[in-house]
C-alpha cells in the first residue's frame, strides 16, 4: 500500500507522484490510500490495476480550475478535453472516497470544465463526488483525433477507440449542461444526480454497435433549477440510449423529458426508456413521441452486471 498525506505523514505529498511510482506492467491491484485533505493537483493515470482510496469523499478532495476557453502559452486554448482535473485511463482501476472537482466555475469565460474524464475499461466508483458545472463527467472513449500528451498532458494517441465499461455506485454528481456525456457503457446505481441549473443531465455517443449507453438505477434527480427546466438527456451522436430506472426525478425535470440536439441530429436511432420512476418530474405520459418505456421484465434483467458483463463476463459489484 502507498499512503499520500498533505500534512506529511505519508509516503508521497502528492497524488500524481504515488501514482508515478506505479511500476508499469502489473496484472494485480496496488492500493493508494489517501488521507483527508484538499490536494490542487491535475491528475493522469494510464496504468491499470489502481486502486485509490479516500478517507471519505467530503474530506478527501482532489481540485483544479483549468476550463476549455484558458489559453496555452502558445494561445491556443484548452477546449473540453484538455480542462479535465482527474483523467483516468488505465482499465480496472477503482476509486472510493474521493471527490473530483473542477474549481473552474462557469459561464461563458469558462465554457465546459471537466472535473474527471474516464477512458479506461472495467472502472468502478464507491461513494464519491464529482463536482463541476458544464461537462462535469465524461465517460470516454473520444473519437480519434489527433493528441499530443506533451503539450497539454491529455489521452495517448496509440490507443485505438473501444467499447469501455464503467460503474458509479452511491455517487454525487453536480453540473448544469450535459455534466454527464460520453461513449461508454455506464451504470449509475443509487446515485444523487444534482441540476445547479437549466441544461440537460446526460449526451450520450454510444457507438452504433454497442447495445447499452448510460443506465440509471434507483438514482435520486434533485436540483436548484427552475422547474421543468432540466431535460434528462439529448443525443451528442445519432445512436445515444439512455435509460432511467426505478428513480425519483425532481420537479426540474421537463415533462417532455428529452431533448434533440437543436434539431441537428436524426432521432430514428437514439434509445431513451424509463420505467418505474416516480416523483415530481416522472409525468410519463407527457414524454416526447420518439421516447420508449421499458419492461418490467427488462427493468428487472438491465442490473450492473447484465449490462457491464461484456464477453469477458465481468462483474463490477465484486471489484
Amino acid at each position: 500500500m502507498i499512503t499520500v498525506a498533505a500534512d506529511g505523514t505519508g509516503d508521497f505529498l502528492r497524488v500524481q507522484e504515488a501514482i508515478d511510482s506505479v511500476p508499469e506492467g502489473r496484472m494485480k491491484p496496488i492500493t493508494i490510500l489517501i488521507k483527508s485533505g484538499t490536494y490542487k493537483e491535475k491528475i493522469y493515470i494510464d496504468n491499470p490495476w489502481i486502486r485509490l482510496v479516500g478517507d471519505g469523499a467530503e474530506t478527501t478532495v482532489i481540485t483544479y480550475d483549468d476550463y476549455a476557453n484558458k489559453l496555452f502559452p502558445n494561445g491556443e486554448p484548452y477546449h473540453t478535453f484538455h480542462s479535465y482535473t482527474a483523467y483516468i485511463g488505465g482499465d480496472h482501476i477503482t476509486v472510493e472516497g474521493i471527490t473530483f472537482e473542477n474549481s473552474a466555475g462557469k459561464g461563458e469565460v469558462v465554457g465546459q470544465a471537466l472535473a474527471a474524464y474516464v477512458d479506461g475499461d472495467c472502472v468502478v466508483f464507491r461513494g464519491c463526488r464529482f463536482l463541476g458545472h458544464q461537462d462535469t463527467l465524461f465517460t470516454g472513449p473520444l473519437p480519434p483525433e489527433p493528441r499530443d500528451r506533451a503539450s497539454f498532458g491529455g489521452p495517448r494517441d496509440d490507443v485505438p477507440r473501444r467499447a469501455v465499461r464503467q460503474y458509479y455506485e452511491r455517487c454525487y454528481l453536480e453540473g448544469d449542461i450535459d455534466f454527464i456525456f460520453g461513449s461508454a457503457t455506464a451504470v449509475f446505481q443509487d446515485c444523487e444526480i444534482r441540476s445547479l441549473g437549466r441544461g440537460w443531465v446526460t449526451a450520450a455517443s454510444t457507438p452504433e454497435d454497442v447495445p447499452f449507453g448510460y443506465v440509471f438505477r434507483g438514482c435520486k434527480l434533485t436540483g436548484e433549477a427552475p422547474e421543468q427546466s432540466v431535460g434528462l438527456g439529448r443525443p451528442w451522436r445519432n445512436y445515444a440510449k439512455t435509460a432511467f430506472l426505478d428513480c425519483w426525478l425532481g420537479p426540474h425535470i421537463k415533462a417532455e423529458g428529452w431533448d434533440r440536439w437543436n434539431e441537428q441530429e436524426p432521432i430514428d436511432e437514439v434509445r431513451y426508456s424509463e420505467v418505474g420512476n416516480v416523483g415530481p418530474g416522472a409525468v410519463s405520459g407527457e414524454r416526447i413521441a420518439w421516447a420508449t418505456s421499458l419492461s418490467t421484465v427488462d427493468a428487472a434483467r438491465w442490473t450492473a452486471r447484465y449490462v457491464l458483463a461484456g464477453e469477458d463476463g465481468w462483474d463490477p459489484t465484486n471489484a
